[in-house]
C-alpha cells in the first residue's frame, strides 16, 4: 500500500472520531489532486480510481471532515476467502497525526475479516517510517522486499497481517 503519514505519538486517538464512508466515484475529482501531492510520479490517475472503483473485489473507505471534504481514503482488494492486498492508504498532509490513517487501516482490516481473509498483504515505501509503524502496530509483519518498486528507485517493503 502507498502510504504517506502515520502521525506520531499522538495518532492512536482522534478526536472527534473521522465520519469514514464509502468511496463514491463523484469523490475522485477530489483525490486525484490529493494523490499528486502525496505521491508525485507514482500517483493515480482518475482513471485509475474509476477502475479500481469499477471493480467487483474492491472496497474503498474515506475519512471526510466537516462539510464533506475528503482527509483520507483507503482501499483493499480481494480477499473473499483468500489473502487479501491494501492497495492504497493515504491522509491529507493537514490531517496527518490525528489517527486518520490507523481508522482508514481498522475499516480495512474490518473489511478482510469480513470477507474471510486469509491474510492481508501490502507493499509501502522502505523509506516511510511512520508508515512501516503503524502497520506494524497493527500486527503486520514484515516478509520481503520489492527493489525499487516506487520511482524513483525506492525499494517496497511487503508486510502481511494473518490472521486478518
Amino acid at each position: 500500500a502507498r502510504r504517506r503519514g502515520a502521525g506520531g505519538a499522538e495518532a492512536g486517538l482522534v478526536t472527534p472520531p473521522p465520519a469514514l464512508r464509502a468511496l463514491r466515484w463523484w469523490d475522485v475529482a477530489e483525490l486525484v489532486p490529493l494523490e499528486r501531492e502525496l505521491f508525485g510520479a507514482g500517483a493515480w490517475s482518475a482513471e485509475t480510481f474509476w477502475s479500481e472503483l469499477a471493480a467487483p473485489d474492491r472496497a474503498y473507505r474515506v475519512a471526510a471532515g466537516p462539510g464533506g471534504a475528503v482527509l483520507g481514503y483507503a482501499g483493499l482488494a480481494g480477499g473473499v476467502r483468500t489473502e487479501a492486498d491494501v492497495q492504497t492508504l493515504a491522509v491529507a498532509p493537514a490531517a496527518q497525526g490525528r489517527g486518520l490513517g490507523r481508522a482508514l487501516l481498522g475499516a480495512l482490516l474490518a473489511e478482510a475479516r469480513a470477507r474471510k481473509a486469509t491474510a492481508v498483504l501490502l507493499e509501502v515505501r522502505a523509506d516511510n517510517a511512520p508508515a512501516l509503524a503503524l502497520y506494524a502496530s497493527a500486527g503486520f509483519e514484515r516478509i520481503g522486499l520489492r527493489r525499487r518498486y516506487y520511482p524513483p528507485d525506492v525499494d517496497a517493503v511487503v508486510m502481511r497481517r494473518r490472521p486478518a
